[in-house]
């Protein structure tokens, strides 16, 4: 039987830092990522892919702003402007990604889902933004923004001059379709969701839909959904070839092998940063605590040269 494998792209794997995110770059990138899984798909795994949308969601909701402005066009809410960016990246990501097989002369069918994930109204996370997303900007730029619109921004790094907008990131309680994804999945067809983290929607007492102003982090709802659809592996792609301790300082070390405990130690010393690195050594451990047997988290270009990445197992 065909492993099953959660991707979740990240990092430089869509748009880069020193890019201005262009239709072009942004196809390289995807390419040039996606070319780092054929030897997945050589292997016969079966594969779903997730991603990012932090710049993008925060380019439209500028779009949204600008056409206000000039225009007079009504803004749209952020549960819309996630689905813009889940179809826009998966139509790009999907068409990318035949090409690529085409290429490899491999034949396997794509689908887009864009797809709604459940999470609890009363999250706690929805009184504390904490979610990067959009561009960078500078205090200056920052403060002007919070004054005009009441946004709110936190530095972008520890210590850092530069600043991005923070949104309510509640926790993703279940995945709608995913036994459809699984079924899809598990007959070959390389199924693209929960991009962004999905469209963060609640219950109300009736069971009706509705939505959240708030992103969900990707990464653990890529680690959700792995779970729910019974996958084995969880890849998550980013900037950085391994997980550092001591990260930024002369007793920096790379740690390329960690079970349960010693991930569970590094989390509680406060290792890894809050709005980057923590939250995906979370989601790989929420991964394999709930029956994954593994999760790597790497840099998108290395993910083939197994020599690199760093893996959590439950244990050895």
């Amino acid at each position: 039987m065909s492993k099953l494998a959660v991707i979740a792209l990240g990092g430089n794997a869509i748009i880069r830092n020193d890019q201005k995110g262009t239709i072009q770059e942004q196809d390289d990138n995807v390419m040039a990522t996606l070319e780092n899984i054929v030897y997945l798909i050589k292997e016969g795994y079966n594969i779903v892919l997730s991603h990012g949308n932090g710049p993008q969601v925060g380019n439209i909701l500028m779009r949204n702003d600008a056409g206000e402005q000039n225009y007079g066009i009504a803004q749209m809410p952020l549960d819309i402007c996630v689905a813009d960016s889940q179809g826009g990246i998966g139509y790009m990501i999907e068409r990318n990604l035949r090409n690529m097989l085409r290429k490899h002369g491999l034949k396997r069918d794509v689908l887009t889902l864009v797809t709604q994930v459940l999470v609890d109204k009363d999250d706690p996370a929805i009184l504390n933004p904490s979610k990067r997303i959009g561009k960078v900007y500078s205090k200056e730029e920052a403060d002007i923004l919070h004054e005009k619109k009441s946004w709110i921004f936190k530095e972008n790094a520890p210590n850092s001059d530069k600043y991005r907008r923070v949104v309510p990131s509640p926790k993703p309680k279940d995945i709608f379709n995913k036994e459809s994804i699984a079924a899809l999945a598990n007959t070959g067809v390389i199924v693209i969701t929960v991009g962004g983290g999905g469209i963060p929607v609640y219950k109300d007492q009736n069971g009706m839909l509705h939505p959240v102003e708030g992103v969900i982090d990707k990464d653990l709802a890529s680690s959700l959904l792995a779970t729910k659809i019974g996958a084995q592996e969880l890849y998550i792609l980013t900037d950085v070839e391994y997980i550092f301790i001591n990260y930024n300082t002369p007793e920096q070390q790379i740690v390329e092998f960690l079970d349960e405990k010693d991930t569970i130690k590094y989390l509680e010393q406060g290792q890894f940063g809050e709005g980057n690195m923590r939250p995906k050594i979370e989601a790989a451990l929420q991964f394999v605590q709930n029956g994954g047997e593994k999760s790597v988290i790497t840099k998108s270009d290395k993910l083939e040269d197994r020599k690199y990445g760093s893996k959590i197992t439950l244990k050895y």
